[in-house]
This record gives C-alpha cells, structure tokens and sequence, in this order.
C-alpha cells in the first residue's frame, strides 16, 4: 500500500490532537508514515503507533528549535525523496501552512490548505474544503507532484488503530536557507487551564452583547463548565473586551469544534467565515433577525445576561 508522510506537531514528545486526526484521514489513503522532528521526537512513537503509524521517522539537532520552518521543510523534503509517498498531510495551523506551502514549491507539486475531509480518489486524494468564507465546500485534488494537504483541527476523529510504529532515522541536510531567521526568544503561552482554541472540540465565543469585558466571566463560566475555548468577535476584541488570540473569524482564528456556542453575536460575514464549519452551532441574541440565525443548527432568542447564566446552572448541574 502507498504511504502517508505525516507531520508530527508535538511539544517535546507530547503529540498533540491534531496530529492524531492527521494519522485517521491518512490511513484512508495509504499507510501512515510519521515525521517527528526536534527534542523529544523520539518519545512519540507509542503514541503514534496507537494511532496507526507504521513508520516513525525521527531526527533531532538544535536547528530544529534554534531556528523558524525552513529546517522542519528541509526534513520533511529528505522523507519525501527517502519514500515517495501518496501525500504529505501537515496540521492546519499557521506554521503548518507555511512549511506545506515551502515544501510544495521545494518539490514541485501542488498544495491544498484548510482541508475539512479527505478520501481516496483514482486519481489521488480528494480533499474537501469550505471556500469563499464557507459559502462553498468545494472538492479538490492536486494534478501534478505528491499533493501536500494541510487539514484543519477538529476535521476526523481519533481513533486507536495499533500499527508497528517502527522507530526510525532520518538524515537531513539542512539547506544555505535553514539558518537564515534566528529564534532569539521565547515567551511561554499563560496557560488559562483551557483546550487551545483551534484545536477545542468545544468553543464559547462572545462578542459584542456582551457589552464589557467584565461580562465576559459569564461567557468563561459556561465554557469552564463545557470543558470548552472561549472565543470572541472581531467587534468584542476590537472595544478591548478580550485578546486577539482569542479572536474569531476571518482577520482572527479558524475553527472547527464539535459545538460552537455564540452569545451576542450578531453574525456578520467576517466572524462567519472562521466558524462556519463547525459541526453543531448554537447562537444566543436578543435580535431575532440577527443574521447569525440563518447559520445555526440552534437558535435561543433572548438576553443572554439571562439565558447563558441559566445554561451554565443546568450544564453544572447534569454534571453533579
């Protein structure tokens, strides 16, 4: 059977989410065939073997960390000259998409982004993508070179599927271009105690009914008691009311959970376009002719200083 490269994102050897999801859309394709760079690459291979990797190829040196994506390019262009896989399938984030823009230039193919699903096709994989702010879902392969796909957090499911996971080393030459952007710091991300945004199978998003930035305790409770992201509109960060790392939406972040539930939020394209995905969508808006309520799957009329309170009291008390 044809193999998979797969990116490996993982934080000193914890896999994260997406990567799992990665390894589940691969296996439909071919054989999944990790690549785990940088420190603690080689303390993956349990985790990704569980998942279904048959192969994990792994390689350290200070480059990896020392420096930004074009040493992690350098590295996934050696596995690819080493295999000739089907695909190259990399996690849908900010660096993902760059490192699968600079190895498709690197070896020639085609490249497709923000990937929602993926299936075998006679002709290559197809790839099924949300366009024009998820106006459209539109289904695409690559018509020349291995096609290098990056799939958007949330997309397919874990699922164990036990493989050899056979450890591996991989030679790479770092290019004249690998050095050529230094890492000089790091500031480590204040950690809230909830799931990373874009990769949360559940987010809370509120925007601009909530109308301050101390109202947005009740937006945290309901998430807090969802184990969920909060999230907020472009309106809601913009007034100052809560970080743009938490932004939503077309100029913010892309996301795709299980539910999505949004609380004053009027709707407007720009927010549309970075959670129309989502599986299930709930709103919560006074104004009944709120555009977002042509876009949910639920929709509650009503103050939300009311109704988010009252959820977050039945959600806590199911939970009890």
């Amino acid at each position: 059977m044809a193999e998979v490269l797969v990116y490996v994102d993982h934080v000193d050897g914890a896999v994260r989410k997406p990567t799992l999801e990665l390894l589940t859309l691969a296996r439909r394709v071919g054989e999944p065939v990790a690549v785990a760079l940088g420190k603690g690459a080689e303390g993956t291979a349990g985790v990704l073997a569980e998942h279904g990797a048959v192969r994990v190829l792994t390689a350290d040196a200070p480059e990896f960390a020392d420096y930004l994506v074009v040493p992690k390019v350098d590295a996934l262009q050696a596995a690819h000259a080493v295999l000739s896989p089907v695909a190259v399938l990399v996690p849908s984030s900010a660096e993902g998409k760059e490192i699968a823009a600079r190895l498709a230039v690197r070896i020639g193919s085609g490249v497709i982004t923000d990937a929602v699903d993926l299936e075998a096709g006679e002709q290559g994989p197809v790839a099924t993508q949300s366009a024009f702010a998820a106006s459209f879902t539109t289904r695409s392969r690559v018509s020349r070179g291995t096609p290098v796909i990056t799939v958007k957090p949330n997309s397919a499911p874990v699922e164990a599927a036990p493989a050899a996971g056979a450890v591996e080393a991989l030679a790479v030459s770092f290019s004249a271009q690998a050095t050529g952007t230094k890492v000089l710091s790091r500031t480590p991300r204040e950690s809230t105690g909830r799931p990373e945004l874009t990769e949360a199978a559940i987010v809370v998003s509120g925007g601009r009914g909530v109308n301050g930035a101390e109202n947005f305790a009740i937006i945290e409770a309901l998430a807090d008691s969802l184990g969920a992201a909060v999230g907020a509109s472009r309106a809601a960060v913009d007034a100052g009311w809560y970080p743009h790392s938490s932004q939503v939406g077309q100029t913010g972040k892309s996301v795709s959970p299980q539910l999505y539930i949004a609380s004053g939020i009027s709707g407007a394209i720009q927010h549309r376009a970075g959670m129309q995905t989502s599986k299930t969508i709930v709103a919560i808006n006074k104004d009944a002719e709120a555009p977002i309520f042509d876009l949910v799957d639920y929709g509650v009329v009503g103050d939300l200083f009311q109704v988010v309170p009252q959820l977050t009291d039945e959600v806590n008390s199911r939970k009890g």
